[in-house]
């Protein structure tokens, strides 16, 4: 199994996703590519905050991700939801069939759900979904180690103090609410859902 890789560009994107849409289930997908073995999930483009199934709209959005990951010299590697229940971390139906459609591009495609009950502390807050092939249901992850842990080899953050760091640009410089997802661009075209620029440090 290849190893994982989250950039601190993804990371805070999904954060601020789900910091700015509380009590809605969000989602997006991944980008990055493969390199010795390492899956580098460098970067997220985040879709909607209200999705009941693959409509329309999600296919627009998916196909618009996928061509701004090749003008990157990205690949669509991944997928991310949270729900709208804090305790809910069930990989929905939607989710396993985005993350499938992807994995026939990129075989090493991976799912992660936030877990609304730890994020906001000093956890990552994701909890990985794999699956061992095309014909495998998706599964959380289980190893020997956590993912995410200090001593997590196979699901790593770029840095360690990235969840922190998060917090602290949602709570003290409220920079989730300068994000916007795909359904925001759809409701004012001059949101630009695909890169996000204004949410980031500049230090990024």
């Amino acid at each position: 199994m290849s190893s994982y890789t989250i950039s601190s560009q993804a990371y805070f994107k999904i954060f601020f996703h789900a910091a700015k849409h509380p009590h809605k289930a969000v989602n997006g997908v991944l980008l990055g590519n493969l390199a010795n073995g390492t899956v580098s999930i460098d970067d997220a483009v985040p879709l909607l905050h209200h999705w009941t199934s693959l409509s329309p709209m999600m296919e627009i959005g998916l196909d618009l991700a996928g061509q701004y990951a090749d003008s990157v010299g990205m690949k669509l590697v991944g997928y991310y939801q949270a729900s709208e229940r804090l305790d809910d971390t069930t990989l929905v139906p939607v989710g396993e069939k985005v993350v499938s459609r992807i994995r026939a591009g990129f075989a090493q495609a991976v799912a992660f759900v936030i877990d609304g009950e730890k994020i906001g502390t000093d956890d990552a807050a994701l909890i990985p979904y794999i699956s061992a092939s095309s014909v495998s249901p998706w599964r959380p992850f289980s190893g020997e180690m956590p993912p995410f842990s200090s001593q997590s080899s196979q699901f790593r953050l770029a840095s360690s103090d990235l969840p922190a760091r998060a917090v602290e640009f949602v709570r003290d410089e409220h920079r989730h609410q300068k994000f916007g997802d795909f359904d925001d661009h759809l409701e004012n075209v001059s949101i630009d859902w695909l890169r996000n620029k204004e949410c980031l440090p500049e230090t990024l």
